[in-house]
């Protein structure tokens, strides 16, 4: 059975990608951010959102953890800033219900959303430069990167939230990224 673990940054949602996984099939654990990722046996990795990067414990080690790594919200902002990208402040805080354009129909975690979908999302801080390797693979009229991926390396991004009913195609986000665990 297919392992994922949700490296928990402290975000209200976090159960919610927990349980997403579990209701899939997937056996699913959540652990603490501080939970040094030798200590962890997984086919991929979630890193949650959270409510900000001086939390994120552990979190950037899992990226070396030579398997999947989907970050979410703050997860995503964790791989920017670990991996040299930039990371700033959103000029719209707040959640809200976003239209993303999806902007590579290949991409493996959110390709078969193209050419758009509707979210959840909140951008109090965004990821405003990708780290070398990545392709930017989603932009809204509020935020230029919505998603990135670095196939290469399985490593993934949204800035929006999956888990959440208001996210429209959250379920096929999280079957993208188990089929990648799965490979």
């Amino acid at each position: 059975m297919t392992r994922i673990v949700v490296v928990d940054n402290h975000g209200q949602f976090t159960h919610l990608e927990h349980r997403a996984l579990r209701d899939m099939g997937v056996d699913s654990e959540v652990v603490d951010n501080e939970t040094p990722p030798s200590e962890v046996e997984a086919d991929g990795i979630v890193l949650s959102g959270g409510p900000e990067m001086d939390r994120r414990g552990k979190s950037g080690e899992y990226l070396e953890a030579d398997v999947p790594v989907l970050g979410i919200c703050l997860g995503m902002q964790i791989i920017a800033h670990e991996l040299d990208g930039e990371v700033g402040s959103g000029d719209y805080g707040g959640y809200a219900d976003v239209t993303v354009d999806v902007l590579d129909e290949d991409d493996p975690l959110i390709g078969s959303l193209y050419p758009e979908t509707r979210v959840w999302a909140s951008h109090a801080d965004e990821v405003k430069e990708v780290p070398e390797g990545f392709s930017i693979t989603a932009k809204s009229d509020v935020c230029g990167v919505e998603a990135m991926s670095d196939p290469e390396r399985d490593l993934y991004g949204v800035q929006w939230h999956p888990e959440v009913s208001h996210t429209a195609e959250g379920e096929e986000v999280f079957e993208n990224f188990v089929a990648l665990c799965e490979r």
